[in-house]
């Protein structure tokens, strides 16, 4: 049986983790699952969690007035869901919901902050590794609207 914190280091967002972070990651982690369509967070909930996909795939979804909720992009296996933990005010973004059903590692977000308000240097890896996560998501947000309201890609 493997343990969690070899299971995190699968994710190749923690690819070449060091080991001792990937520890600290672990120590603050729980394996989870979800039915297909089963909601994993809700927009304006708090974020308290991440999840690394073991198996599945989720729908990252934004509620759009007069069209209701529109994919905005799905997140496979050794992917990561959830950014929002990490930044204040700590409050989802978009909604996730199971396509297929789920195995995912949790990783508490309280948790993995106090680590890293306690070492600098997991707190900087955590953020460097994360903000990339963020930026594609805010890309494909860009795309999927620009295709929603028939605007262009590019300027």
């Amino acid at each position: 049986m493997r343990t969690l914190d070899a299971v995190v280091l699968e994710a190749p967002i923690f690819a070449d983790l060091d080991a001792q972070y990937a520890e600290q990651l672990a120590g603050c982690s729980r394996t989870v699952g979800f039915e297909a369509g089963e909601t994993l967070f809700r927009e304006g909930d708090p974020a308290d969690v991440f999840y690394v996909l073991r198996r599945g795939r989720v729908a990252l979804e934004l509620f759009v007035p007069g069209r209701g909720p529109i994919t905005i992009e799905t997140a496979d296996e050794g992917e990561v869901v959830g950014w929002s933990w990490l930044f204040p005010p700590h409050t989802w973004h978009f909604d996730a919901r199971a396509v297929t059903p789920i195995r995912a590692v949790a990783v508490n977000g309280v948790c993995i902050r106090e680590k890293c308000d306690g070492d600098p240097a997991l707190g900087y890896e955590l953020m460097r590794r994360f903000s990339s996560v963020l930026l594609d998501r805010l890309n494909a947000t860009q795309v999927r609207l620009a295709d929603l309201y028939g605007g262009s890609h590019g300027r």
